[in-house]
């Protein structure tokens, strides 16, 4: 399906947008952000295939040729989605502080931390799983999520360095290969969920179960962590 564009409006709809465009010039930044936060609803719901531009433009209650006037496509208007959600997760990970910690608090933070950013976010995980069907098509057009991670991966590897240099850590842990263990560990029990509490007729949804499960990442990464040389 080819996406709809700006060229594809009628000419009142032109009008319509530019008279809109010059009444919101003194706050575009507010509109763009009204209209990624309706888009993400409706992308979460929908997924990008089914999602509608005119479903986006009735929840955030502006007009369709304002929208094409902030995002010249359905394309860009996921991507920039995408990028603002990766821009949120990263800013969080930011206020973790991990250079404030010592090695195995800091690791435990990072792994709790994570944990509950998913479970508070369902549209992420959504969200991520349609740009994976999509084989990542509107991520690697996007610099910025990149980049953003970067920040990050310094912190967690002066970590590990420390830990190692401190004998409490093994010497050979890449940074991006654990946090990507990290996020694993987290991000398909919550993404499965569903399915995986009638598999194994278990509720596993319930706090208790997802104290359990937050407890067992922990377990995992840290005993994979541990120098069993010291």
């Amino acid at each position: 399906m080819t996406p709809q564009t700006s060229k594809d409006l009628t000419k009142s709809e032109h009008i319509m947008a530019n008279r809109a465009a010059r009444q919101t010039r003194r706050d575009p930044e507010k509109k763009s952000r009204d209209i990624l936060k309706a888009a993400r609803k409706e992308f979460a719901t929908a997924g990008f295939d089914g999602a509608r531009v005119d479903k986006i433009a009735a929840k955030s209650k502006f007009s369709k040729g304002l929208i094409y006037h902030h995002f010249q496509s359905k394309d860009e208007l996921f991507r920039s989605v995408l990028e603002q959600l990766y821009q949120e997760l990263s800013e969080e990970n930011a206020e973790l502080y991990l250079d404030d910690f010592e090695p195995e608090e800091g690791v435990v933070r990072l792994i709790e931390h994570t944990f509950d950013y998913f479970a508070k976010n369902p549209d992420f995980i959504t969200l991520v799983n349609n740009e994976n069907l999509m084989k990542a098509q509107h991520l690697k057009k996007s610099e910025n999520v990149r980049k953003s991670f970067e920040p990050l991966r310094e912190s967690l590897a002066t970590l590990l360095k420390q830990g190692a240099e401190q004998g409490d850590f093994r010497g050979d842990v890449d940074s991006t290969e654990l946090y990507i263990s990290i996020v694993a560990l987290g991000y398909f029990y919550l993404s499965n969920m569903s399915t995986l509490s009638v598999v194994f007729d278990k509720p596993l949804g319930g706090p208790d179960s997802v104290a359990v499960r937050k407890q067992h990442i922990t377990d995992v990464i840290l005993g994979y962590l541990k120098n069993k040389e010291g």
